[in-house]
């Protein structure tokens, strides 16, 4: 069937998405590209390590686990995040950003400077803007008052993401209208380090870099990977880990956070490729993912 890769997981860059493979291997993703492969039979999904490491017992996971990691591996990962505050010592400048993934989901978070707006494509952020620079614990205390103040959370699950992206405006002032607003309550608030510099409100679209303004609307996504399973599927989106894939009469979002710790190998001849979908998918329910026209 063919040599066996592991997935490394999607990067964004300003090119575009970019799926990557343990090895160093990279495969640019693009609007109208096929995307085809399978799950190697009687395979197993293990573990993939953190920190660069091996996991140390080649453990299975879960096929539904996003973070592809046995509980022992996930906890040394995050205990060396940001987000855990297991650096608090990092001299590197950070950004405070408001992001909106759709109606009702605007979530507060921070990111390196150097990084730029990559953190945001990888979040699957629809448009953001900035609040403020300045050192990581001051950013992360601005984030905290925030969150305490205007009850803005830091973090949105991505099956909440993926159940407002078929219904985005179309608009684009409408878009970035939630986070205008919160932006202007933001600054106004007391307390804010004076160590971090505001910024202006100045946001930032992602509907066209994500390929959300012309795509049709998906009618459910992947609930897992499983031996001997396949994918098949044109690629029409793509937002945060999350590609859309026309296969057939409808678009399903696959979550290439479940792709890693399989052995994936390539679809046999173009019209297997065409014709195979073997994986669990949950149908969206809401009507607003099941229309039938664009964006």
């Amino acid at each position: 069937m063919g040599q066996a890769w592991k997935c490394a997981g999607l990067r964004w860059s300003a090119e575009g998405p970019v799926l990557m493979w343990d090895g160093g291997r990279r495969s640019p993703l693009s609007w109208g590209k096929r995307v085809a492969f399978e799950v190697a039979e009687g395979g197993v999904r293990q573990c993939v390590g953190a920190r660069g490491h091996a996991c140390p017992v080649r453990a299975a996971v879960p096929g539904r686990s996003a973070g592809a990691r046995c509980e022992e591996c996930a906890r040394l990962d995050r205990a060396h995040s940001v987000a855990a505050d297991g650096i608090a010592d990092d001299p590197r400048p950070y950004r405070v950003y408001l992001a909106w993934f759709g109606p009702g989901l605007v979530k507060v978070g921070i990111t390196a400077v150097e990084r730029g707006s990559v953190r945001l494509l990888e979040q699957g952020a629809v448009c953001f803007s900035w609040l403020g620079s300045g050192p990581l614990m001051a950013a992360r205390r601005t984030e905290e008052l925030l969150r305490a103040a205007l009850r803005v959370p830091d973090r949105i699950p991505y099956t909440e993401k993926r159940a407002v992206r078929a219904a985005l405006p179309r608009d684009e002032e409408e878009r970035i209208g939630e986070i205008r607003e919160v932006h202007a309550r933001a600054v106004e608030l007391a307390g804010w380090p004076e160590s971090l510099t505001r910024a202006s409100f100045q946001a930032v679209d992602h509907l066209r870099a994500f390929g959300l303004d012309a795509a049709p609307a998906a009618q459910g996504e992947v609930r897992e990977l499983v031996a001997g399973g396949a994918v098949s599927g044109e690629l029409v989106a793509a937002a945060g880990p999350d590609l859309h894939l026309a296969s057939g009469e409808r678009v399903v979002v696959l979550d290439t956070r479940l792709m890693r710790g399989w052995e994936l190998v390539p679809a046999g001849g173009e019209e297997r490729q065409r014709r195979a979908f073997r994986l669990p998918v949950r149908e969206f329910e809401d009507a607003r993912h099941r229309q039938d026209g664009l964006f």
